[in-house]
């Protein structure tokens, strides 16, 4: 058995349903998921499709037979992924262990369908945990005026290993436009929910003075702005004047394991388009 997820997105005008699934029909393909959306701002249509065929199919024949007859005619942005072809996945790291830690679990359950061949840091406090989950683990110090070496290395490591996506479990450091380049909407990154109003090293202790009622995480893709990428998942929970600095920051980690652990299950069962520094995200 085959089985492919499609995810498009084009002009939107009348019969791209019908011919999409049209086309699967004619390859005895069996429909198990669709969803669409329309941006009636932008006049964008969007949809995820997953499709199951009971014989084998020549994924390469199949996408040059939909590029000519659905593709080209409707101008559409697609792409076909082939299930069972788990991601090969880097996680970037620092010092603060609670993502990692928390990633390691959910991949070791499977939980999260990829693979995880390499982990790399700019500190090597974290190894110890690498080395319990059996993943080499690459210390890359960025030294001030030397970073373009060490981002680099950090690309040839991420070449060498066939790496699809990047996520950066609390990874102290910005990314450049060189790498973003190279992973397009293909890394990820967790932060607390209250920036821009409390950015810095400690966001939680300016968060508790002004007495705020909520606190959250956002997992978003990296882009060139920081911190403004596009939004796949969130969350947030209530606080009060009774909790300390201690509980913030508590709180705050375990929000920030969650969205991000969602963050990552939603890019990898490939449910997010990204247009326009938008994510439109299938359930």
């Amino acid at each position: 058995m085959s089985k492919f997820t499609l995810l498009i997105h084009c002009p939107d005008t009348s019969g791209i349903i019908a011919s999409v699934t049209s086309f699967f029909y004619k390859h005895k393909g069996n429909i198990i998921y669709i969803d669409q959306y329309v941006d009636v701002e932008n006049k964008i249509f969007f949809m995820r499709l997953e499709c199951e065929f009971a014989h084998l199919i020549k994924i390469e024949s199949l996408k040059n037979e939909f590029a000519e007859a659905i593709g080209k005619p409707y101008e559409m942005s697609w792409h076909i992924y082939t299930a069972g072809m788990k991601p090969n996945m880097a996680l970037f790291v620092s010092r603060y262990d609670h993502c990692l830690y928390d990633i390691l679990g959910r991949y070791r359950s499977g939980e999260l369908d990829v693979n995880i061949p390499i982990i790399i840091s700019n500190h090597n406090d974290l190894e110890y945990i690498a080395k319990s989950f059996d993943i080499p683990f690459y210390h890359i110090p960025v030294v001030k005026g030397e970073k373009d070496k060490a981002e680099k290395r950090q690309l040839e490591l991420l070449k060498k290993e066939n790496i699809d996506l990047i996520v950066l479990a609390r990874y102290m450091q910005i990314i450049s436009s060189r790498m973003i380049k190279a992973y397009p909407n293909r890394i990820i990154n967790i932060h607390h929910s209250f920036l821009p109003a409390f950015a810095g090293a400690k966001p939680y202790h300016f968060a508790y003075k002004r007495g705020v009622k909520i606190i959250g995480a956002t997992c978003h893709y990296v882009t060139k702005e920081l911190d403004a990428g596009p939004i796949i998942e969130q969350d947030i929970t209530r606080i009060s004047h009774s909790h300390s600095v201690k509980d913030l920051i508590l709180k705050g980690r375990d929000l920030e394991k969650i969205v991000l652990a969602r963050g990552i299950k939603l890019h990898i069962d490939r449910k997010t388009l990204v247009y326009n520094n938008k994510t439109i995200v299938f359930t």
